[in-house]
């Protein structure tokens, strides 16, 4: 259909990689690339989608026995149904992303990454299938920190952080004590961050090796949207799915997660997850953001349209969730996937659309899918 993640014909991928790691320690691939690192939460190819995600992008490669060091840079490709689709030339990507083995049982990843928009990235596309970014220009630095597989035991734990640093032009706001209304002539300071910390125990004597995994997952809100300074995190190309429950109701921004894990492989082609979390909000004085990182309700910091807003007074309980998902390989090549989530609404949302005319529900939620790999 003509809706959200209609692209009926593009090009997602076409590059060109020249070097041979085991000759030679260095590549370079360029052309139209997805780009993934880590668990894909800051940077991922968004394979849950219709459309998925690619970059315009050269990436330079460093390898060898110690680590392995990306320096990138690029356009993310912005989606539209009935024309070719291009890069958005006002959002620059770039990043230098470093794998290194030399601690003992341990993965360690460190990057830093500089998002540049510029004021004419919101509207380069006449229309886009997704919102593209207001101006900012965002540093990030972080790290992440895992076990090898297998070197701790049945255990297994990763690590995660990052700070970012810059400017960043607020769609919502003026500058310090303006209204909120229009387009500020000035930018705010970015003072965000986020970490993540989650561990396992996987029980390979018993029958389907069941995993038991607890996770927390936190990202900084804006307190105080007239003080000069941005405080909401920027989660910038994630494939959010993944962690924050398959409903997709969140994203890592202005967010608490806590999310409890256990999967199963009754067979060596099946597979059987169920999933808890609890969401709330990190900052009550910012918005509720969906899965794509759009605020709930718009720019206006007062409820309207669908209820959603900024309300500083409300309860930071957004409600939890329940998932279950079951795969199957039926071939080598094909895989099918069905999955079924209820999210319970909590206070900050009954509250939000209490005035609203149709208040507020509990969801359910449930797929089927066929992957074909070739």
């Amino acid at each position: 259909g003509y809706g959200p993640e209609s692209d009926t014909i593009d090009l997602h991928q076409a590059y060109l990689t020249v070097g041979n790691h085991k000759e030679f320690p260095v590549s370079l691939k360029g052309g139209r690339q997805e780009l993934s690192y880590g668990d894909e939460r800051l940077i991922g190819a968004f394979g849950w989608n219709n459309i998925g995600r690619s970059f315009d992008a050269v990436k330079l490669r460093w390898q060898n026995a110690l680590c392995s060091v990306d320096f990138f840079s690029g356009f993310p490709v912005i989606p539209e149904d009935g024309q070719f689709d291009v890069d958005n030339g006002k959002d620059l990507f770039s990043g230098i992303y470093a794998t290194w083995n030399t601690i003992p049982k341990t993965i360690l990843e460190t990057y830093f990454l500089a998002r540049n928009s510029g004021t004419g990235a919101a509207g380069f596309a006449p229309s886009p299938q997704f919102p593209q970014p207001s101006a900012r220009d965002i540093y990030t630095i972080g790290g992440r920190l895992k076990n090898k597989p297998g070197e701790i035991g049945n255990w297994d734990y990763t690590i995660e952080g990052a700070y970012q640093f810059g400017d960043y032009r607020d769609p919502r706001a003026g500058v310090a004590g303006a209204a909120f209304a229009g387009t500020p002539t000035e930018r705010l300071t970015q003072n965000a961050y986020m970490f993540i910390i989650q561990g396992g125990y996987t029980f390979n004597d018993l029958w389907a090796t069941p995993r038991l995994g607890l996770e927390y997952a936190y990202s900084s809100g804006d307190s105080n949207p007239k003080d000069g300074t941005h405080g909401t995190f920027d989660n910038l190309y994630p494939t959010n799915h993944k962690f924050y429950g398959y409903m997709d109701f969140c994203s890592l921004q202005n967010i608490q997660d806590l999310r409890s894990t256990l999967s199963i492989k009754p067979t060596t082609r099946s597979s059987i997850a169920l999933e808890g979390h609890a969401f709330w909000l990190a900052n009550t004085h910012d918005n509720f953001y969906n899965v794509g990182g759009v605020a709930r309700g718009g720019v206006n910091p007062t409820p309207a349209g669908n209820g959603y807003g900024v309300n500083p007074n409300y309860s930071q309980f957004l409600g939890t969730e329940i998932d279950i998902v079951g795969g199957y390989a039926v071939t080598r090549y094909m895989q099918v996937e069905a999955g079924y989530g209820h999210f319970f609404v909590g206070d900050y949302i009954k509250q939000s659309l209490a005035n609203a005319n149709y208040g507020s529900r509990d969801a359910d939620w449930f797929y089927v899918q066929t992957s074909l790999k070739f």
